[in-house]
């Protein structure tokens, strides 16, 4: 399925904040929200003219953006990976669309936009950091992550603790070229496993000063948790999150572990506002305990001209 061959590669930027301060990426207080967009939400919109959708971006109010890779230095098997289902996605764009650094950077610029943040592939984290610290800084970006752990290498709770060491490598390479690494949770993990948690053994097994989460509140209601009890649990390791809506209140079939069952809860996904989440106390509870960049996404958006602004509109209302 499509979906699935392209969440399996890690390559979701689901991802996925802001018009961003020197403190970007920080644990001090923001002074207004500065609401982004994962841009996931509209790839085949920059695949087609990524000047008319930053344009609209900008004119919506959005400050931020969150990239997506693979990137020209991505490793080659994802890459490939990548070339493998866009036929199917009907768009191939990802990364700078087409762009060099420098380029994409300056058309950002034009339109008042900053790239805030990333996602990309552990691989690549892992062994081409000082390549994606390059395009990082040349972006001003400070944040760079991965979208999810792979699901054969989450299997077991040993494999967690693996991951776990992995994350702590990966963040203190990133800190080195002055980044912050996050770990985005698609909503996997928050069931027990062989006696434990595995989100709460990555946090409680990671460097806080190197090792940080982004929060799709989405998938973490799917998973079974409450979004505002791990922000309030855990001050200053979230500094970034996902913002989107559900239709109604909805858990994973399973464990979320199975790709598929993600597939299963895209119907329930909408437009911030027209759910039944309690967005206010998310984003009020993540701003005080270190959240400083707020992506809105919404998965390849069918109508971005319509839902994409009704999302800003609303989380500004809820909290400016």
């Amino acid at each position: 399925m499509k979906r699935r061959a392209f969440i399996k590669n890690g390559m979701l930027a689901t991802g996925a904040a802001m018009t961003l301060g020197l403190e970007a990426c920080s644990t001090s207080e923001i002074k207004a929200t500065p609401y982004g967009l994962g841009l996931f939400s509209i790839p085949k919109m920059l695949d087609t003219d990524i000047r008319a959708g930053f344009k609209m971006l900008a004119e919506m109010g959005y400050k931020e953006v969150e990239l997506y890779g693979p990137f020209p230095f991505s490793v080659q098997s994802v890459k490939d990976s990548w070339a493998a289902v866009t036929p199917q996605l009907g768009f191939s764009g990802s990364g700078f669309f087409g762009n060099d650094v420098k380029t994409f950077a300056s058309t950002l610029k034009e339109f008042g936009l900053k790239a805030t943040s990333t996602h990309a592939d552990i691989e690549t984290l892992q062994t081409r950091m000082p390549q994606m610290a390059e395009a990082a800084h040349e972006l001003g970006m400070e944040c760079v992550g991965i979208p999810s752990i792979p699901p054969e290498l989450r299997t077991s709770l040993d494999d967690y603790k693996r991951m776990a060491d992995v994350f702590n490598e990966v963040g203190a390479n990133a800190k080195k070229e002055g980044l912050k690494f996050i770990y985005h949770n698609h909503g996997y993990g928050l069931h027990e496993m062989e006696g434990e948690i595995p989100v709460n053994l990555i946090l409680e097994n990671t460097d806080p000063d190197t090792v940080f989460l982004e929060m799709d509140i989405f998938w973490t209601v799917a998973g079974g948790a409450d979004p505002v009890a791990y922000l309030k649990n855990n001050p200053g390791r979230y500094v970034a999150m996902h913002l989107k809506d559900m239709k109604e209140k909805k858990e994973f079939s399973g464990d979320g572990g199975d790709p598929s069952q993600w597939i299963e809860l895209f119907p329930y996904m909408t437009t911030a506002g027209d759910g039944v989440l309690d967005l206010k106390s998310i984003v009020s509870e993540g701003a005080k305990n270190g959240v400083k960049h707020f992506f809105i996404e919404q998965d390849m958006v069918a109508n971005p001209e319509v839902a994409l602004k009704r999302s800003i509109d609303h989380l500004k209302a809820i909290h400016p």
